[in-house]
């Protein structure tokens, strides 16, 4: 488990209390397992980078407007997409190595992450991976993903490729997905027995749905 980032240094005590988490409100066995967060030099910059862009008006504006169109036939993932915004951000390096407690240059074979959106995230991840593939739905963050020379496998496709992955991340996805069940029975079926990890991320509280055509359903699952 591992929360938002905390632990920021005097000075910054507003973000600090954004981020901490009673761990009293966890189970008795989760609470030895969770690792508090911070707000390092990497979160900083994509803090720092997100302020920036919501100042630039005429920007905002252009944005506003081709939403408003695109949005009467397209996603809000692939409006988002083909104008390169909406990155996401869930560890900087410094915190995805502390997670899975590995060094800077620790490395193992096969990344997976599933709906990768732009590859942002995998970006923090790739490097310790000697190959990385990714699944998405939307085509224009398919689009930024194979710019980034990302591996990109077809939903029905990475769990029928006959080999098994080292990391399997699924971030901020069951909630969006129609078959969450379903997508983690293949990620087990599909995960090195081993040494395999799994990394989760969900946006509490629960609330699950799909986007669907600019429209909102519930999950079949």
């Amino acid at each position: 488990m591992m929360s938002g980032p905390g632990h920021a240094p005097p000075g910054d005590k507003e973000n600090q209390q954004w981020y901490l988490c009673n761990t009293e409100q966890l189970c008795e066995s989760l609470q030895p397992l969770f690792i508090q967060s911070y707000l390092d030099q990497g979160t900083r910059i994509f803090l720092n980078n997100s302020i920036e862009k919501s100042g630039w008006l005429f920007i905002q504006l252009y944005h506003s407007f081709v939403s408003s169109v695109f949005s009467l036939f397209m996603s809000r993932t692939s409006i988002n997409g083909l104008l390169e915004r909406g990155s996401m951000f869930v560890f900087s390096p410094e915190q995805f190595q502390r997670l899975l407690k590995i060094n800077p240059d620790w490395k193992s074979r096969r990344l997976l992450d599933l709906g990768a959106g732009d590859g942002e995230v995998t970006k923090v991840m790739s490097p310790h991976f000697e190959e990385t593939y990714v699944t998405e739905l939307s085509e224009t963050m398919i689009w930024q993903l194979q710019k980034k020379k990302y591996r990109v496998l077809g939903i029905n496709e990475w769990q029928n490729t006959g080999f098994q992955y080292d990391v399997i991340s699924c971030l901020n996805l069951l909630d969006r997905c129609d078959q969450p069940l379903t997508v983690l029975k293949d990620i087990r079926s599909v995960l090195e027995p081993t040494r395999g990890r799994v990394i989760l991320a969900l946006v509490l509280p629960f609330h699950p749905y799909v986007e669907n055509g600019g429209k909102w359903d519930k999950p079949s699952e």
